[in-house]
């Protein structure tokens, strides 16, 4: 699961919740363990601030899968005003390298102007809350927060003979603070910070107060030299192709994600966008096309290079174009499978698994006529139905062993 609350939610609060949750969720009935992680640690993996935290559920494997799931599900939305979801490990990280989200749909809007961006996310945002299908529909967390800016005053610095890099420095301690050692205790390392107090970096008077050493030996207060404000700032920024983006995102549930992406494309379409903006629909349905016409490509190219192979064994076109023909209904027995397993929906590993049999059917193919052949020509077998009786029983049994040991080998995938 993923917990996203506003930017500025303090440490405590995101503890607060998290283990309420996580306390929580060990109470719904097949759940083994959970554990998370809140906020950016030191050399932490991913970017996210403190109001970012991601838990982890293990699922016993005893008890059924899909109502577990259902439970943790009702048990997230039980925590309103936070943008959450439930989706496997995998899930995520595969949606993740394909779109850079780890939602099923995706709208990416490019801009300059982050307000501008916020104001027509919102827009598309209204306008997919009512297609069918559409679930955890949200809007990426892109806030202005306060932060004290530091504007510095060269005339007035110049008059006291401060430097610019100076100021930053000092600003730089007082506000985020600076290393300045380790010490090693027990076998263990402990950074030296020298940092304000909470009480003086939190206040704008104290910061202008701040005394800054002058080449005369003597002090000047910051505020003298610098003008010292509270603005709101971006608390991220995100850009894609030198682009400020924002994403508009959702997962799919109940509906094929193809029908669900359509009518995305058309309610993105009609939201009406500013001079240099513009829209990208992303998602699991947009690679899972490309991906099928790279597939439909390659499959035409191996059709094709399978007739050649054909008739390169036969040296017959009659031959080469009668096996052929027989190919497609090789295929029969895939498709009805695929459609009672996955209804409507062809996957790219049904596509891949046809493909196989194609193959596999074409060997079969070129092996039966070439046994035809031999029965004609090396053991004077009359052409006619004796010939293909006897070499379609004299066939069958390794074509089922080379169909069965296949089978077999693909039931552990």
């Amino acid at each position: 699961m993923h917990w996203i609350t506003t930017a500025g939610t303090s440490h405590p609060e995101m503890v607060r919740i998290t283990q309420r949750a996580c306390a929580e969720l060990l109470t719904v009935p097949g759940v083994r363990n959970a554990g998370a992680h809140i906020g950016q640690a030191a050399l932490a993996d991913e970017p996210y601030g403190i109001n970012f935290t991601e838990n982890w559920v293990s699922i016993d494997p005893a008890v059924d899968y899909d109502a577990t799931v259902k439970r943790i599900q009702q048990t997230v939305d039980g925590y309103p005003g936070l943008i959450r979801d439930v989706q496997t490990y995998l899930k995520e990280r595969i949606r993740e390298v394909l779109t850079g989200a780890s939602d099923a749909v995706v709208i990416r809007i490019y801009g300059q102007d982050l307000h501008v961006l916020q104001s027509k996310a919102q827009e598309v945002k209204q306008a997919l809350k009512d297609i069918a299908g559409i679930a955890d529909l949200k809007v990426e967390v892109h806030s202005d927060i306060p932060q004290v800016e530091v504007e510095l005053n060269l005339a007035a610095a110049r008059r006291y003979g401060v430097n610019p890099g100076d100021v930053r420095r000092a600003t730089a301690v007082m506000m985020s603070g600076e290393e300045v050692g380790d010490i090693f205790l027990e076998g263990k390392d402990y950074l030296v910070d020298v940092w304000s107090t909470p009480e003086t970096r939190e206040s704008v008077t104290s910061i202008r107060e701040l005394l800054i050493d002058t080449p005369a030996h003597g002090h000047v207060q910051l505020g003298e030299i610098a003008d010292v404000r509270i603005r709101p700032t971006p608390n991220v920024i995100e850009r894609v192709g030198q682009s400020r983006k924002i994403d508009v995102s959702a997962n799919v549930k109940g509906r094929a994600l193809s029908l669900v992406a359509h009518e995305v494309e058309g309610a993105v379409r009609a939201v009406s966008l500013p001079l240099g903006y513009h829209v990208e629909v992303l998602g699991e349905n947009v690679e899972r096309q490309a991906a099928e016409q790279r597939l439909l490509l390659v499959g035409l190219v191996a059709v094709a290079a399978i007739f050649f192979l054909l008739y390169t064994s036969f040296e017959n076109w009659r031959l080469a174009l009668l096996t052929f023909s027989t190919l497609p209904w090789a295929l029969v027995g895939g498709l009805l499978a695929a459609f009672f397993t996955n209804g409507s929906i062809l996957s790219l590993a049904s596509l891949v698994g046809l493909l196989t049999i194609l193959g596999i059917a074409t060997r079969n193919g070129i092996m039966m006529i070439s046994h035809f052949q031999h029965l004609e020509e090396e053991e004077g077998e009359p052409f006619g139905p004796a010939l293909v009786l006897r070499g379609a029983r004299e066939r069958i049994a390794p074509i089922l062993m080379t169909a069965l040991t296949t089978g077999l080998a693909l039931v552990p995938l």
